[in-house]
C-alpha cells in the first residue's frame, strides 16, 4: 500500500479524523486524546498507531509520556495531492468559461 493509500485509509475512520482535529489544536497525550471518547486507552492507541503508520502524526518521548502531534510531511502530502485536483478543476472551469463566453446569447 502506498503512503497516500495508507493516509486515506486512516482518514476513512471518523474517530481518527476526530483525533487529528484535536491534534490540530496542539500536542496531546494518549490519555488526553482518549477523554472525549467512549473507548479504552488501548483502542485509542491502536487508532494512533494507524495515524502514525500513515505519516499523519508523530510521537515523542517526554519522560513517561508520549505526546502526539500532527506530522507536517503527511499533511503536506495530502495537500499536494488535493492541489493537483483543484488545479484540474480550475482548468476545466476555465475551459467552460471560454466556451460560454464564445456562445451567442441569441442561440
Amino acid at each position: 500500500m502506498t503512503r497516500l493509500d495508507a493516509t486515506f485509509s486512516a482518514l476513512a475512520d471518523p474517530t481518527r479524523r476526530a483525533l487529528l482535529a484535536r491534534l490540530a489544536l496542539g500536542e496531546a497525550t494518549v490519555m488526553e486524546l482518549a477523554q472525549p471518547f467512549d473507548m479504552t486507552q488501548p483502542a485509542i492507541s491502536r487508532h494512533l498507531k494507524v495515524l502514525e503508520g500513515a505519516g499523519l502524526i508523530e510521537r515523542r518521548i517526554d519522560g513517561t509520556k508520549r505526546p502526539c502531534r500532527l506530522a507536517a510531511a503527511g499533511i503536506t502530502e495530502i495537500d499536494q495531492w488535493l492541489a493537483m485536483l483543484r488545479q484540474a478543476l480550475a482548468t476545466n472551469y476555465d475551459r467552460l468559461d471560454q466556451v460560454l463566453a464564445a456562445m451567442d446569447p441569441q442561440d
